[in-house]
């Protein structure tokens, strides 16, 4: 493992897996009242400029059991955000504390936030990536299926963060891929160079569901508006007509295949409420397994 957790591209297939070995550890442990407090005495920084639920209370829950303290400081609460230099944060906060996690927009702010910083640096989630659910996402898929290698992952939607983190993801662990993202919502340009290079699975970008989804083990979606992109909304309604996960569409998949939605969910919208009902328990598990990926990371990231 690096210092940080940046984004999946700087991961190898072997620190994916032992981050989730990790978090299977983690997992086993809650729910058997097993001690570990392997943080004791340790304080993450959570630094939050895009509102969130599940993140901050995952991360600041995980902190807790992990026996150390999360100290929550929000972009208009602080001097980030009023204009203070990044290099200049990330050196203060080395100073007082033993990690940092930060959910921003530009990935640029992550990156600068740990070439600065002496401690590390976790992202919580970019507009250019999210990692830490895309981990939890993994974590999930692979208690059902009991592997990753071979299975096929098909993202149905925006070509967004959440997009390039599974196809960096899935690729990197054997799996192929294929999304279905409009014309004009494509993945990063980065993410699809990096699925060219990819020699043990197969990545295809369509434009239409079903062509995607044909033999999936694992579909995915997430919303049509990202955060900060409200205004755009009837517009991309209008472009994602067409690209709902509904009943019709899993037909086409494996039978016994996963749905995945990193929530909140916009039933009738990406995701139709009867596909959304009959899969909660999946998407609920893997809600759940944000708390023990992020501990994983935290601890791998911030141990002695």
């Amino acid at each position: 493992m690096q210092k940080d957790l940046l984004k999946l591209l700087d991961l190898s297939r072997e620190d994916i897996a032992q981050i989730l070995d990790t978090a299977d550890q983690m997992k086993y442990s809650q729910k058997h009242g097993i001690a570990h407090d392997y943080l004791k005495g340790k304080t993450l920084a959570m630094i939050f400029e895009k509102n969130s639920t599940r993140t901050r209370v995952s991360f600041e829950v995980g902190m807790y059991q992990l026996g150390g303290h999360a100290l929550f400081l929000s972009g208009k609460d602080s001097q980030i955000g009023r204009g203070e230099p990044v290099e200049d944060t990330a050196r203060v906060l080395s100073r007082y504390c033993d990690g940092i996690m930060i959910r921003t927009y530009a990935q640029r702010g992550v990156e600068d936030l740990a070439r600065y910083a002496s401690i590390p640096v976790i992202n919580g989630l970019t507009d250019f990536c999210h990692p830490c659910q895309v981990l939890a996402d993994l974590m999930t898929i692979r208690e059902k299926m009991t592997r990753l290698e071979g299975l096929k992952l098909a993202f149905i939607g925006d070509g967004n963060n959440m997009a390039n983190s599974l196809i960096v993801g899935g690729l990197k662990c054997g799996m192929d891929v294929s999304a279905a993202c409009p014309e004009g919502y494509d993945p990063d340009l980065a993410v699809l160079d990096f699925a060219k290079t990819v020699n043990d699975a197969q990545f295809q970008l369509v434009r239409t569901p079903a062509e995607a989804v044909k033999d999936a083990d694992v579909v995915v979606t997430d919303v049509w508006a990202s955060m900060g992109q409200e205004q755009e909304k009837a517009q991309r309604e209008k472009a994602f007509a067409g690209y709902c996960v509904d009943s019709e569409l899993m037909k086409l998949a494996h039978p016994g295949c996963m749905v995945q939605h990193c929530l909140p969910a916009h039933r009738g919208e990406e995701i139709a409420a009867e596909v959304f009902e009959a899969h909660a328990d999946e998407i609920f598990e893997e809600a759940e397994n944000r708390l023990h990926v992020q501990k994983a990371v935290m601890y791998l990231l911030m141990k002695d």
